[in-house]
């Protein structure tokens, strides 16, 4: 049934070169391979290809995973919510080999150095035409979503250079969530007009009718099996994200819709798909609810995990982020039941799968008319700089920072934003480092004046919706980064009484209530938010410092776990 057996393969090799780290890149290079990586022994009609959240990574980069994702309430230390060494064991990984690098933060410069970048569209490229040419007729490419927006090139084209992307990839079929904050004019316009595939979010409905936005299914033939694809975008999107950029269009979980929509699909249909941007312990409970839905292949989350997670009769898929793997899942379907399965979680290591030809010809167009901006360095970087954790990461404070400095402000806050790559110690920090952390459409800097009870307040709201027991409630990404704050908190408690002891870091003085102080901040959902954009703010920061090296951030201390 499940295997890691496959994926193993690769990783075993690895790990014979890797015990001491000493060997190099070339040696790596030499043990993984294409034909390992992409090793797989077929099962049953259906092969279903599954990436999300690539967030407009069109070449290959490095990605920290978290050091820290904490579970509460029924998922408390189950998977995604196990990293580091503790992941490593939980899934028999050898520490230093190359499936411990690609899915976890244990050592991570020092084995970056041996194995290299992961990702890239074109490697991407390569290896779903390997698989649809080893299963031709039984593949469906499916695109879990945040897929639009995220660096330079996609924030300037409005979503454009990965629509085009997308298209030559051959995606058969995707969902959303960060595409809508180009604006509901922009995403129908590229939904009716640029995509060559179904977009499908069964869950927004327009405000005026309560009627579909879009469409909810796709039925597709593969193998002699019908397959129905149900889209579920983000629920939350107009929470997260600006209500004002799709004001006349309602999200929400929705589950008794799904249960409705899942039980016409069976009528149709050999196998049940959801694609879903709820997040993985949103879409977990779901599952443990609705029943009929054979896979769900989830996203938003960023989570890797390196076997499929059942629940009842579903399994759970969860594919990672930013490019760095292409799930494959193959399914035999007899008498409209999953009779057996295998799954593998490819990492695609940039040295060792090459660049497909044609789609490089269609990144290298996307790229180069944008070279000047992307490729201008701008610092350089002492730190490794990473975006991920509950709680902070070291870009994060780096913006944080920035904030700070640049804004002459005594506490700043930056969005627990998931997506980012990350930077080696002694890599050069160019402009398209900093967009690829800031890119979004609404980047104004606030400069304003929060009392302390007000901080409390906002600190109070965006944990609940991290460590809110119920996955239904929770909302958003990871913690608000701080500067120049300090605070504790308990995870374990309900609303209103996580956060304590909230000092200046400059000088411990508590903070007070009643007292207003200065906050600079980026991201605001609020209309009519005024200020310099984030991305020239971080730029001219990193520019005036030249060398980053490890960004000061607040004492944050965890308890309740």
């Amino acid at each position: 049934m499940i295997s890691r057996r496959d994926f193993a393969t690769a990783g075993a090799a690895a790990a014979l070169i890797a015990g001491s780290g000493s060997l190099g890149r070339l040696a790596a290079q030499q043990k993984l391979t294409q034909e390992a990586l992409l090793a797989f022994e077929p099962v049953g009609q259906v092969t279903l290809l599954h990436f999300t959240d690539i967030h407009a990574q069109l070449s290959p980069l490095y990605f920290r995973e978290p050091s820290v994702n904490i579970g509460v309430g029924g998922v408390k230390g189950l998977p995604p919510h196990i990293t580091g060494a503790a992941l490593l064991k939980k899934y028999g990984l050898t520490p230093g080999s190359a499936e411990a690098y690609a899915l976890s933060s244990v050592d991570f410069a020092k084995l970056a150095g041996s194995y290299g970048r992961l990702g890239g569209l074109d490697r991407m490229a390569t290896a779903v035409n390997a698989i649809r040419a080893e299963r031709p007729d039984r593949t469906l490419l499916l695109d879990g979503g945040d897929t639009w927006q995220g660096d330079y090139i996609s924030l300037k084209s409005r979503g454009g250079s990965m629509v085009s992307a997308m298209n030559a990839l051959g995606v058969d079929a995707m969902t959303a969530h960060w595409e809508f904050t180009y604006g509901a004019d922009r995403v129908t316009e590229i939904v009716e007009g640029g995509l060559k595939f179904p977009f499908l979010a069964g869950n927004v409905r327009d405000t005026e009718w309560n009627e579909g936005v879009f469409d909810s299914t796709k039925y597709f033939e593969r193998g002699g099996v019908t397959i129905a694809v149900i889209g579920q975008a983000f629920p939350f999107t107009p929470i997260a994200n600006p209500r004002y950029l799709m004001e006349n269009w309602s999200f929400g979980i929705r589950e008794k819709a799904v249960r409705k929509t899942v039980a016409a699909a069976r009528q149709k249909a050999d196998l049940v798909v959801l694609l879903s941007h709820n997040g993985f312990d949103v879409d977990r409970k779901l599952a443990s609810r609705v029943d009929g839905i054979d896979v769900i292949l989830t996203g938003h989350t960023h989570d890797a995990l390196p076997e499929a997670v059942r629940v009842k009769d579903t399994l759970l898929v969860a594919s990672g982020s930013h490019g760095k793997f292409l799930s494959r899942l193959d399914l035999e379907v007899k008498n409209r039941k999953v009779a057996a399965f295998r799954y593998r979680l490819i990492p695609l290591f940039s040295d060792a799968i090459g660049p497909d030809p044609k789609m490089k010809a269609v990144l290298d167009k996307l790229r180069t008319p944008h070279r000047a901006v992307t490729e201008k360095v701008i610092g350089r970087t002492e730190a490794l700089l990473y975006r991920r954790g509950n709680f902070n990461g070291a870009f994060d404070d780096l913006i944080c920072n920035a904030l700070l400095e640049e804004r002459d402000a005594e506490i700043s806050l930056s969005p627990g934003f998931r997506w980012g790559a990350s930077l080696l110690p002694g890599q050069d920090i160019s402009m398209n480092d900093v967009y690829n952390q800031t890119a979004i459409t609404y980047p104004a800097v606030y400069r304003t004046k929060f009392t302390g009870a007000f901080l409390k307040t906002v600190l109070e709201d965006v944990a609940d919706n991290i460590f809110n027991p119920d996955p239904y409630y929770q909302q958003g990404g990871d913690m608000v980064r701080v500067g120049g704050l300090n605070y504790d908190i308990d995870v374990g408690k309900t609303i209103g009484h996580r956060i304590s002891n909230m000092t200046l870091m400059r000088n411990g003085a508590a903070i007070d209530p009643a007292k207003e102080y200065t906050v600079a901040g980026w991201a605001s959902v609020n209309p009519g938010t005024e200020g310099p954009p984030i991305y020239d703010v971080v730029a001219g920061y990193i520019g005036r410092k030249k060398v980053i090296t490890q960004p000061a951030r607040g004492r944050i201390r965890v308890s309740g776990l």
